[in-house]
C-alpha cells in the first residue's frame, strides 16, 4: 500500500522516473530560453551549423561551467581569448524547474529523514551529472575567421594565413561546478519552501534561516520582475526589440541584480572595448565604453543620464524593507527584533556575495598578424565587469541590519494592532 498524508491523499513518489522528468524538464527549459535569446542576439547566423553547440555552451555556462576560447593562425599570427559570463536568465529558469521538481514529491510529507532526502537528491544528481557531461562534450566548435579587407586581410592573403578560432569546455571542472550548482539549488529550495519538511537535525535552523532565505529569494525575483517590466516598456517605446529580448532571455537577472547592488551604493569596475559586446542595456555600454577601466555606481549613472537614476536608491530601499518585513512577519513572535536584524544582515550579505560571483563578466578575444590587429583593432575586443567585493558586502550588511530592524518593528506594530500573539 502506498503511503498517505493526513488528509488521505497518496504521497507523490520520488523515484527514477520523477527524477528523469525533473532533469529533462530543466534541460528543455534552459535550452529553449538560451536558444531564443541567442536567436534574438543574431547567433543563428554563425557559420558551420554551430548554433546547437552554442546553445549547449550557453547552458553549460549557466550552471557554472567555463567556455575556453582557442585558435590556430599559424606561426605568423596569434589568437587569444577567454570568456567568463553566466547567462542568469537561463540559470534562473533551470533553478526554478529543478527546485519545483525536487519539492513536488515532498510537499505533502510531514517529516523527511536524511536518508529519504539523500536518496531523492542522489537520483536527480546522477541524471544531472550525465546531462551536464553530455552538454560539456557537445559544447565545442571551430570557425575559420575572415580577416576582412584591411591590413589584416592583405597580410593574410600574402602569407596564406587562415585563422581558426573555436570554443570548448574543460569537462571535469564543468561537471564538478554543475553538481555544485545542483546542490546549491536543492539546498535553497528546501530553505525557501514553506511546505517541504526538514530533517529533525536541521529543525533548529528553521526559525532563523527559512524566513530570511525566503525573503531574499522573493527580493531577487521581484527585482527580475521589475526589470522585465522596464525592459518590455523599452522594447515597446524605443525600438530595437530584438536587442531588448536578447537581454531579457540571456541576462535579465544579470542587469536586475547588478542594479540592486548599485541601488544600495555598491561600486563596480568595468570596460567595453572593440566591436564585440554582450547583451546589456545601452546606458551600461556607454558608461563602460571608455579608454580605461570605468567606475559604475549611482554617481556615474546619474552623471551620464541625468538625475533619474537616483530613483534606483528609492526602489531598492523599498524592496529591502519589504523583504525584511516579510521575514519578520513569517517568524515566530518570540524572535527578538535584534535577531531579525542580524538574520537580515547575514542574508543580505550572502545574497550580495552571490550576485558578485555570478554577475561579474570577463570576455576577451584578440587576433594579430605580424603584430598588427591586437589590441583595439579589427577582431579584438574586451568586456569586463567586476565588483568591489568588500565594500559591497559591507554595505549589504549595513542595509540588512537597518531594514531588518525596521521591518521587525513594523511587523510587531501590525501584530499589536491586530491583537495577534503569534505569527505563522
Amino acid at each position: 500500500m502506498s503511503p498517505r498524508t493526513s488528509s488521505g491523499r497518496p504521497v507523490p513518489r520520488h523515484g527514477w522516473a520523477q527524477a528523469l522528468v525533473t532533469v529533462v524538464g530543466a534541460l528543455l527549459a534552459m535550452g529553449g530560453v538560451a536558444a531564443l535569446g541567442l536567436w534574438a542576439a543574431g547567433a543563428t547566423g554563425l557559420p558551420g551549423g554551430s548554433f546547437p553547440r552554442v546553445v549547449a555552451a550557453t547552458v553549460v555556462t549557466a550552471v557554472g561551467g567555463t567556455v575556453e576560447l582557442a585558435g590556430d593562425a599559424g606561426g605568423l599570427a596569434g589568437t587569444a581569448g577567454g570568456l567568463t559570463v553566466v547567462p542568469l536568465s537561463v540559470t534562473l529558469t533551470g533553478a526554478l524547474v529543478v527546485g519545483l521538481g525536487f519539492l513536488r514529491p515532498l510537499r505533502h510529507r510531514a517529516v523527511a529523514g536524511p536518508p529519504q532526502l539523500a536518496r531523492w537528491a542522489a537520483r536527480i544528481a546522477v541524471l544531472w551529472l550525465l546531462a551536464v557531461l553530455g552538454l560539456a562534450l557537445a559544447a565545442r566548435h571551430t570557425y575559420e575567421l575572415s580577416l576582412g579587407d584591411g591590413p589584416l586581410g592583405d597580410l593574410g592573403d600574402l602569407f596564406g594565413i587562415r585563422p581558426v578560432v573555436g570554443f570548448s569546455t574543460d569537462v571535469p571542472p564543468t561537471v564538478l561546478t554543475g553538481l555544485l550548482w545542483l546542490a546549491a539549488v536543492l539546498v535553497v529550495a528546501l530553505l525557501v519552501s514553506r511546505g517541504a519538511p526538514l530533517p529533525a537535525g536541521l529543525l533548529r535552523f528553521q526559525e532563523s534561516a527559512r524566513p530570511a532565505a525566503r525573503a531574499m529569494t522573493l527580493l531577487l525575483l521581484a527585482a527580475v520582475a521589475i526589470g522585465l517590466v522596464v525592459a518590455l516598456t523599452v522594447a515597446a517605446t524605443r525600438g530595437h526589440p530584438a536587442d531588448t529580448f536578447a537581454v531579457i532571455l540571456l541576462g535579465l537577472p544579470n542587469v536586475a541584480w547588478l542594479a540592486l547592488t548599485v541601488g544600495f551604493g555598491a561600486t563596480w569596475d568595468g570596460r567595453v572595448e572593440g566591436p564585440f559586446g554582450l547583451p546589456m542595456p545601452r546606458v551600461l555600454d556607454e558608461v563602460l565604453r571608455t579608454p580605461d577601466v570605468s567606475t559604475l555606481n549611482l554617481g556615474t549613472l546619474t552623471g551620464h543620464d541625468g538625475g533619474r537614476w537616483w530613483w534606483l536608491l528609492v526602489v531598492v530601499a523599498v524592496l529591502l524593507l519589504a523583504a525584511a518585513f516579510l521575514a519578520a512577519a513569517r517568524s515566530p513572535a518570540r524572535v527578538r527584533v535584534r535577531r531579525h536584524a542580524v538574520h537580515m544582515a547575514v542574508a543580505s550579505a550572502l545574497t550580495a556575495l552571490m550576485i558578485c560571483l555570478t554577475v561579474r563578466i570577463s570576455a576577451r578575444i584578440g587576433l594579430s598578424v605580424l603584430g598588427i590587429g591586437d589590441p583595439g583593432e579589427g577582431l579584438s575586443g574586451q568586456v569586463l565587469l567586476r565588483p568591489r567585493l568588500w565594500s559591497t558586502l559591507g554595505l549589504a550588511l549595513l542595509w540588512g541590519l537597518a531594514t531588518g530592524f525596521a521591518g521587525a518593528l513594523a511587523a510587531r506594530a501590525l501584530d499589536r494592532r491586530r491583537g495577534a500573539g503569534t505569527r505563522r
